[in-house]
């Protein structure tokens, strides 16, 4: 039995400009096992991050399949896109996207109140989270009274709250220096070795180099597939 979570094939992302159709993604067919450590890389403009938020079901591309966990992407309703949002897949953002007048408990735990969690368990998830990317001790601060690294971490927490499958990082260490990048990595490694299926869009090869896979996009196709061990 194929442990293949992800598949993609012949998958196109065309964009109209007035007249100019910008072509995203160019016809690209690729495959993602469980438990998989991916990095994308590619330089601006080449579709990383269209991918992304193809493969996480923001968007949906112009023509192709995309197969998730054995089902057909494009036919899942809304109801059922919305599901897979918020419980099969984490989101980790470069802005951390954390709500500023919430602590950070509740920013973790923010998900749980659309999947109709009770309050008292929700902080027990989200304290159990934040305990493990290292703010136990910071559970009741909000995002302005954290740093650039544990803002992140509060999202990886997020991330991870519902106990997704996989987790789709868009360059998470953009916005830090080069020490806290080093600490957010060593994290994303942890969950990876907790059995989740991590893949990260970057633009540098040293955080590209933690993963066990390197996907290398240009001009919307594949341009090498690389793997580097693990």
């Amino acid at each position: 039995m194929s442990n293949t979570i992800i598949q993609i094939k012949d998958i196109t992302k065309f964009y109209q400009m007035g007249e100019i159709t910008i072509k995203a993604l160019n016809g690209l067919s690729l495959g993602i096992d469980s438990n998989e450590y991916v990095a994308l890389m590619g330089p601006s403009g080449s579709g990383k991050s269209t991918l992304m938020n193809i493969l996480g079901c923001l968007d949906t591309p112009t023509s192709g399949s995309y197969i998730l966990n054995g089902t057909e992407v494009a036919e899942m309703t809304e109801d059922e896109l919305a599901e897979v949002r918020n419980g099969e897949i984490g989101f980790v953002f470069q802005t951390f996207n954390l709500l500023p007048r919430l602590q950070a408990w509740e920013n973790v735990a923010m998900p749980l109140v659309y999947a109709g969690i009770s309050r008292s368990k929700r902080y027990d998830r989200a304290v159990e989270l934040l305990d493990m990317v290292g703010l136990g001790d910071r559970t009741d601060h909000k995002p302005n009274e954290l740093s650039g690294g544990q803002r992140q971490r509060v999202a990886i927490a997020r991330a991870l709250v519902n106990k997704p499958a996989i987790i789709l990082a868009d360059e998470p260490t953009g916005n830090l220096d080069t020490q806290t990048s080093h600490e957010i990595m060593d994290i994303f490694t942890n969950i990876h070795n907790n059995g989740n299926t991590v893949i990260l869009v970057t633009h540098e090869e040293d955080v590209a180099q933690h993963a066990h896979r390197i996907i290398r996009l240009r001009d919307g196709k594949m341009e090498k597939d690389e793997w580097i061990g693990g």
